[in-house]
């Protein structure tokens, strides 16, 4: 039988998952980061995550607190709320750890944690990535991802209004 009680042990304060990652990297494992809103999952995501967690051992993905959503993306985001999305993107395989942050952007995040490997969508060019620089200039490297067509937040909410 396999149980969910896992789940919610992948969702770590700072505070925790630097700690977890000190362990991670006492084992040699190679950790990659991600970030994004990820408000409402869908096959995109799942492919641009499984790539992500292809370039190492582990996988840590930053959800945009519901804050920092409102901000980049207007009132009506995110359509579920950020303990939700954490609740959700924990319980992918491929993911081993999930964080918020309350910035509009990781890179005070990725600063501090420093991964091995950041990993960004297809919609991004090497210069746009927060924290490229930083993780480049630490011995990482900087990955992108080819987005999956016709698959989008956006759309879904456009199509759900009745838009498309």
């Amino acid at each position: 039988m396999k149980s969910v009680s896992s789940i919610p042990h992948k969702i770590f304060t700072l505070n925790e998952l630097i700690h977890q990652l000190n362990r991670w990297r006492l084992q040699n494992k190679k950790i990659v980061f991600t970030n994004g809103v990820f408000d409402i999952l869908h096959e995109g995501h799942i492919a641009s995550l499984g790539e992500a967690a292809l370039y190492g051992h582990i996988l840590i993905v930053a959800l945009n607190s519901d804050a920092s959503v409102k901000r980049l993306k207007g009132d009506s985001r995110p359509i579920n709320n950020e303990a939700s999305r954490s609740l959700l993107m924990a319980s992918l395989v491929m993911v081993d750890a999930v964080i918020l942050f309350e910035e509009d952007t990781p890179l005070n995040l990725i600063r501090t944690l420093l991964p091995d490997v950041l990993v960004k969508g297809g919609d991004y060019t090497i210069d746009e990535i927060v924290g490229a620089k930083d993780v480049q200039a630490n011995g990482g490297e900087v990955k992108i991802v080819p987005i999956l067509e016709g698959f989008s937040t956006t759309g879904i909410i456009e199509k759900m209004r009745g838009n498309k």
